[in-house]
């Protein structure tokens, strides 16, 4: 018998081909794939769910200010008057308070149509749903009481609480006495 090798005996394996980038990069995708189409048919469903309003009403609240600015009292009266443009860009919404530093309090008010000063004080200023609303001497406006010293051209920040859009401050302009 010839000499036995054990080194022989043993089947041979076949060497490990080193895994090309394509291969690994189409493994990745495969196993990525499921996940994805998963989301994809959730977000579909999801939005579905929302658009025949079995998610209920989505309402975005969004409200623009500008022109603001407050009159310094006439004759060193203890009120002054804020004016401001409120455009609503979403749902019904409502006015519901202003606070401005150094003010022991500010007003709301509703005039009837005639000058200013001939308002009545209210709890909240309806803003419909993508309307305008101009708080001015003839329609409404801000009242501040004690408003402390103001100077021409300087702007003090007045603070708008709103029903639905929460809180909100802007910088009003100070102008002289009967300018709005």
């Amino acid at each position: 018998m010839i000499g036995h090798d054990p080194v022989l005996a043993l089947p041979r394996q076949a060497a490990a081909a080193p895994e090309s980038g394509r291969d690994a990069l189409g493994r990745l995708v495969r196993a990525a794939l499921a996940p994805v189409i998963c989301a994809v048919v959730l977000l579909g469903l999801l939005s579905g769910w929302v658009v025949t309003g079995g998610a209920g009403t989505i309402s975005r609240i969004s409200i623009e200010v500008s022109s603001a600015s407050v009159a310094m009292p006439a004759g060193g009266g203890t009120r002054a008057l804020g004016y401001l443009v409120l455009v609503n860009l979403g749902g019904a919404d409502e006015l519901l308070s202003v606070t401005a530093p150094g003010a022991r309090r500010a007003e709301l008010i509703r005039h009837d149509g005639s000058a200013a000063g001939s308002g009545h004080v209210v709890r909240g200023l309806a803003i419909p749903a993508h309307a305008r609303l101009t708080l001015s001497p003839f329609g409404g406006d801000i009242t501040l009481i004690g408003p402390g010293q103001l100077a021409p051209g300087e702007t003090i920040p007045l603070t708008l609480r709103f029903r639905h859009a929460g809180r909100l401050t802007v910088d009003a302009t100070v102008t002289p006495p009967g300018t709005p």
